[in-house]
């Protein structure tokens, strides 16, 4: 194909892809309620899912500290348009976020016929991978740093005579960007795998640096978190088990490359 054509090619993909994001921004803005009060609003609740199970925990163990979110407070909206244009940005990025795997396999379907038959198999096994670890960090972070950063973030106070009144932008910010932040940093094994391949990372390095890393972890934790071990074990643990994940990564992939350097020297 001439690079025109390889243009024309590009271009197809794109205007399906972006097609894909108005359609689903569109059923987004229509079914306002379920993206706000379902998905959205529902952590600050005490009957989001979260909530409910720690509270009920806190009863079994006598901790009423995991009872956060019991008071559930007001959202405000301090501009004329802010709720028409809140509701439209959401809807975009509701499209953006359902049609992510739509627009992926766009651009796969582009790249793919420059590809080598090796390097589609470990595309699609980076693929896979790549999307389903995003995808636990997303409900992790959904699940269990949204409420409790919501819980400490909503209910932290500098004096009883402040009393907070959440912006709606402020809020959707701060799930959005909690929710976000988890999904990256659960390709964290990923990552480690392409650092390896390349040589910038070893297994040694990540060992050297694991004291570092559960220290940040922890201090991360207790931050976020009610004033009770379940809560920072909560947190800490599958950020920690990614870490130690990370380093049998690197160590499997300096092995393996290591023993096709030897079997190119042999032959």
């Amino acid at each position: 194909m001439s690079f025109l054509e390889h243009l024309e090619e590009l271009r197809w993909h794109l205007i399906r892809s972006f097609a894909a994001i108005l359609i689903l921004a569109i059923v987004a803005f229509i079914f306002n309620e379920i993206v706000f009060d379902v998905i959205i609003l529902a952590p600050k609740n005490p009957d989001f899912f979260t909530n409910r199970m720690l509270c009920a925990l806190g009863h079994v163990v006598n901790v009423p500290a995991l009872c956060i979110n019991s008071r559930p407070f007001q959202i405000i909206n301090i501009n004329m348009a802010g709720q028409f244009s809140t509701h439209i940005m959401v809807s975009v990025i509701a499209g953006i976020i359902a049609a992510f795997p739509y627009i992926f396999y766009e651009f796969w379907m582009f790249f793919k016929p420059a590809l080598y038959e090796k390097e589609k198999s470990v595309a699609r096994g980076a693929v896979f991978y790549s999307s389903t670890l995003f995808a636990l960090g997303v409900l992790f972070g959904y699940y269990v740093i949204v409420p409790l950063s919501v819980h400490f973030l909503g209910s932290y106070s500098v004096s009883a005579e402040v009393e907070n009144q959440i912006n709606l932008i402020s809020y959707i910010s701060t799930v959005s960007s909690v929710t976000l932040a988890s999904g990256l940093i659960f390709e964290l094994p990923v990552l480690v795998f392409f650092l390896t391949k390349v040589g910038l990372v070893t297994p040694e390095f990540l060992k050297r640096y694991r004291r570092h890393a559960i220290i940040l972890i922890l201090v991360l934790a207790a931050i976020i978190t009610p004033p009770d071990v379940f809560s920072q074990i909560l947190v800490c643990f599958p950020l920690i088990f990614l870490y130690e994940i990370g380093i049998n990564i690197s160590r499997r992939v300096l092995r393996r490359e290591e023993a096709r350097m030897k079997e190119n020297e042999e032959a």
